[in-house]
């Protein structure tokens, strides 16, 4: 099964490509992998949420935030190289815009890193690090990079 099968079968459509907002692209192939820009949580042009995580937006709000960052990561990385190309994802850097004293962000990333499993199988398996920031752009609470080897 292809990996847009999966998609459809899941019910899932990649998002257009959300602009970049400043001097970058949103992904890049180099040989064998394709890094995509960090994207946000942006949907139909739309920020979603804005805030800290553990203030403004609850753990559970940030990781389905998370999971719109992965879609919008995908449908870059589909706009370069065409979403059948992936054959696994390699690394998922998440950040997350953190109220003082909140830990969880883990717990938001696994939004992204589920989404990944689900669409991709094993291959979606991936090394990945959940960081704790001051501030994202636009006031985001939570930004979601990709890196996937493709064939």
């Amino acid at each position: 099964m292809t990996n847009s099968q999966r998609l459809a079968d899941l019910g899932i459509e990649l998002p257009a490509v959300v602009p970049p907002l400043a001097a970058y692209v949103p992904a890049k192939r180099f040989g064998e992998l394709v890094f995509t820009s960090g994207q946000l949580p942006v949907r139909d042009g739309t920020l979603l949420a804005t805030g800290k995580v553990g203030a403004d937006v609850t753990p559970t709000e940030a990781a389905g935030l998370a999971r719109q960052c992965a879609l919008n990561a995908l449908a870059a990385v589909d706009a370069l190289v065409g979403i059948d190309a992936v054959v696994s994802v390699v690394k998922v850097v998440g950040f997350v815009a953190s109220a003082p004293g909140f830990n969880g962000q883990p717990g938001v990333i696994n939004g992204a890193s589920e989404l990944l499993g689900e669409i991709f199988g094993d291959a979606g398996s991936h090394a990945r690090s959940a960081v704790g920031v001051s501030e994202l752009p636009l006031d985001a609470p939570v930004e979601v990079e990709l890196t996937v080897a493709v064939g």
